[in-house]
């Protein structure tokens, strides 16, 4: 096989994607509270930590995955292969 079909998979596969001891997520909610920090400033400084500490208690008393799901019925998301969210009845 030529070298550019081969592709390395991670060791295990069920483990989310981690920067330091940090999941994928959390690090999405760090810039985000960060930048809009640095976007208004002020007391927003203040909102930076806590946004960050909140979330982390949040997660530990959800399933993974839970802030797709959020995103999803507040209407900022679209998930592929799923019925619409005020959807009744659905036949697969």
């Amino acid at each position: 096989m030529s070298d550019e079909f081969r592709r390395t998979f991670p060791q295990y596969l069920h483990r989310p994607l981690q920067i330091l001891w940090f999941e994928l997520d959390e690090v999405i909610i760090f810039f985000a509270c960060f930048s809009a920090t640095m976007i208004y400033g002020r007391w927003l400084w203040l909102v930076w930590p806590v946004g960050q500490y909140a979330y982390s208690r949040i997660k530990r008393n959800n399933p993974r995955g839970f802030l797709k799901h959020m995103l999803y019925i507040l209407g900022f998301v679209q998930m592929k292969g799923y019925p619409e969210y005020f959807q009744k009845e659905f036949h697969e």
